[in-house]
């Protein structure tokens, strides 16, 4: 069993790996234009916290070192997309980036570790870390019921890009699974949800995969789509 679920953990970690990575090409376009243009940093600050949460949790369970590892190069990842937001963003996005980020990568995260080492017991630190990763989890697991939304109301998929679509939906079964494996009820809850939720997104693809495409696609709204992978990448 304890192979099993090593084995299922390191094809975890390569999902959320492909996952973490892939904004690249949008951030390429940042560099090249040095611009931010529309694009939002509040997506990749909640990722840098969520990664934050699921690494501490990871370091203070014993044998949850694959969700410590995978969500410690999320980190790295999403500090980098910071940065650059920082570097590129107009004078106004700067300032709200590094005040967004500050209070909840800095503050709140800063918060949660000196609250529960000095306040709480081993088991109850464990869960209290592990319920505030789940649920903001799960609030960012959420994030692609509005593109359903749009799917169903045009008939057609342009918005719902499949690949993210089918990663997601493999990322939250893979870490299910593991979840299951190792008995961990708290790790499998957002990620169950994240699995039934990527089910949900395959099935409108192959109902309205040979829906007519709109002429004119909102740019806001194409930019939108490359931040919400981020929503279901972090554990």
């Amino acid at each position: 069993m304890a192979e099993l679920s090593f084995f299922v953990g390191v094809i975890g970690n390569i999902i959320s790996i492909l996952l973490f990575l892939s904004p690249v090409p949008a951030f390429f376009r940042i560099v090249k234009h040095r611009s931010t243009e529309e694009f939002s940093s509040i997506p990749y600050i909640c990722t840098l916290l969520n990664c934050s949460l699921w690494t501490y949790y990871g370091l203070i369970k014993s044998g949850e070192y694959l969700v410590a590892t995978v969500n410690g190069f999320g980190i790295m990842v999403e500090t980098i997309y910071v940065i650059l937001f920082l570097i590129y963003a107009p004078k106004t996005m700067r300032m709200k980036t590094v005040i967004v980020a500050g209070f909840l990568d800095v503050v709140i995260m800063g918060a949660a570790i000196g609250f529960t080492q000095l306040a709480m017991k081993e088991e109850d630190r464990i869960n209290a870390v592990g319920i505030m990763g789940a649920g903001l989890n799960i609030v960012m697991y959420g994030s692609p019921l509005a593109i359903m939304k749009t799917v169903v109301m045009t008939k057609s998929v342009e918005y719902m890009p499949f690949f993210l679509s089918f990663f997601s939906f493999l990322n939250g079964g893979i870490w299910m699974l593991y979840a299951v494996l190792v008995r961990d009820i708290i790790l499998g809850v957002p990620n169950g949800t994240g699995f039934v939720l990527g089910a949900m997104q395959l099935v409108l693809y192959g109902i309205y995969r040979n829906g007519k495409s709109s002429k004119h696609i909102s740019t806001e709204f194409e930019k939108g789509l490359q931040h919400e992978h981020l929503i279901s990448s972090s554990t």
